[in-house]
């Protein structure tokens, strides 16, 4: 509302509707803090009214509607609720909205945070696989719009419509991979690895924990055997392999970091997430030759102190770093990358 509301003239007004749907009434008052009413049904559904001394009103419905039917009743009491709130407010009324109905319980679960803390809905309409590894949760959930979407331990990874976020982590089409010594740290969809054998490098390393077969528009068949013409796939947490190939002296031209977002390495080193990434990235730069280039994710563009704090670690490296940076739109993401 445009100005302080009259808390108990509201709930007079509205009352008439939840009475009306058989509904048993409880009423909290609070001097300075508005009214919260509550309407049972028989059936278990319930709604809350909250009025706000300062203009806020809120109706939240919950209810068990696996019908159309039951769709349709709560659409129709909503509609009374603010058909009635503008006769009684006429041009007084500031906003009205009314959010989707939220669908918990179900055996598809659509809704997923984006990096920044936004809930998204997604179109999901199977789940394809859902397994706890040794080291997290693995879910392949398919969309709609976007196909099988990899999800891990909650947080979304990649999906068969994001092509754009592996050709931005290898470089924008601007790096020539022929006869090249490649690294890829984690990238267990296969998107990166399959994209650059098509470039004819020298060899590509992919060491991952455990890799994903089941996104098939994205690797294509290069998971199918874990050697390849010039390609191998090491099952092994990357943390030991880039202390090995430092100590071997092992040089590659490029190294890619497809890590999850979230650190799962059980190593000692590990005491936060910011020296994980410090560890991962001091070992990448020893196996990196002299004019060899580094390729990460960032983070979603709004969350623009994690970013600052991602850049500051590159100035705490053993041996100086020149980078550079590039924002994608990554669809199933749903935001800037």
């Amino acid at each position: 509302l445009n100005f302080t509301a009259d808390c108990n003239a509201v709930l007079k007004a509205l009352q008439p509707i939840f009475q009306e749907q058989g509904m048993t009434e409880t009423v909290y008052n609070w001097e300075d803090h508005g009214y919260l009413a509550t309407y049972i049904k028989k059936n278990g559904s319930f709604a809350n009214l909250r009025i706000h001394p300062h203009g806020l009103v809120l109706v939240d419905l919950q209810s068990y509607n696996d019908h159309t039917k039951g769709r349709e009743e709560v659409d129709q009491l909503l509609n009374k609720v603010e058909e009635r709130m503008k006769e009684l407010f006429h041009g007084n009324i500031k906003r009205v909205k009314r959010l989707p109905a939220i669908l918990r319980g179900g055996v598809i679960d659509r809704y997923w945070p984006t990096a920044d803390g936004r809930l998204v809905e997604y179109d999901i309409d199977e789940v394809v696989y859902d397994e706890d590894s040794p080291f997290q949760n693995i879910k392949i959930l398919h969309s709609k719009q976007f196909g099988n979407i990899l999800i891990l331990s909650g947080d979304v990874n990649l999906a068969e419509s994001d092509l754009a976020y592996t050709r931005a982590i290898m470089g924008s089409g601007k790096e020539d991979y022929t006869g090249k010594e490649v690294l890829i740290l984690g990238g267990g969809d296969g998107g990166i690895l399959y994209e650059i054998v098509k470039l004819k490098p020298k060899m590509v390393t992919m060491v991952e924990i455990s890799f994903d077969e089941y996104m098939r528009k994205t690797c294509g068949d290069v998971l199918d055997n874990l050697k390849g013409e010039c390609y191998q796939v090491l099952i092994e947490d990357c943390i030991p392999v880039l202390k090995r190939y430092a100590k071997e002296g092992r040089m590659f031209d490029y190294v890619i970091n497809d890590l999850t977002a979230v650190p799962i390495s059980t190593s000692p080193e590990e005491d936060s997430t910011w020296e994980f990434l410090r560890l991962i990235l001091d070992l990448s730069m020893k196996v990196l030759k002299q004019d060899g280039k580094y390729f990460t994710q960032g983070n979603c563009i709004n969350l623009t102190d994690a970013l600052t704090l991602y850049e500051e670690q590159l100035s705490r490296l053993y041996c100086p770093v020149e980078f550079s940076k590039e924002t994608v739109c990554v669809p199933s993401y749903m935001e800037l990358y």
